[in-house]
């Protein structure tokens, strides 16, 4: 895709959006990539509460975590993650959470 700045960064962003060095994420790359790559205008503490489990699950496990742990974790149900991450929990919520593109489901 390119290179893009996002929270003051330049980022190299892969064809599908996921940045190329997730260690430069912070809070504000967050809201440059929700808002540019997904569409939401504003993270609430919802989105805020799905984006920080998945970072610490990701570095704790180094892969992202399975979507029912994901629901299990944040109260959230599959439908909720969608409303939340409309191009869902894996493209979507794991992009502005800074992680690697999955390989797999969420």
């Amino acid at each position: 895709m390119g290179t893009v700045v996002l929270g003051g960064k330049e980022l190299e962003l892969d064809e599908d959006g996921f940045i190329q060095a997730p260690e430069l994420w912070d809070e504000e790359v967050a809201k440059g990539l929700a808002r540019n790559e997904e569409g939401i205008q504003e993270m609430t503490e919802e989105h805020w509460k799905v984006v920080k489990y998945l970072r610490s699950y990701y570095l704790e496990y180094k892969i992202a975590p399975m979507i029912r742990k994901l629901c299990k974790e944040t109260g959230f149900n599959l439908k909720k993650i969608y409303e939340l991450f409309p191009s869902g929990p894996a493209k979507g919520a794991c992009k502005v959470a800074g992680l690697p593109k999955p390989t797999g489901c969420v």
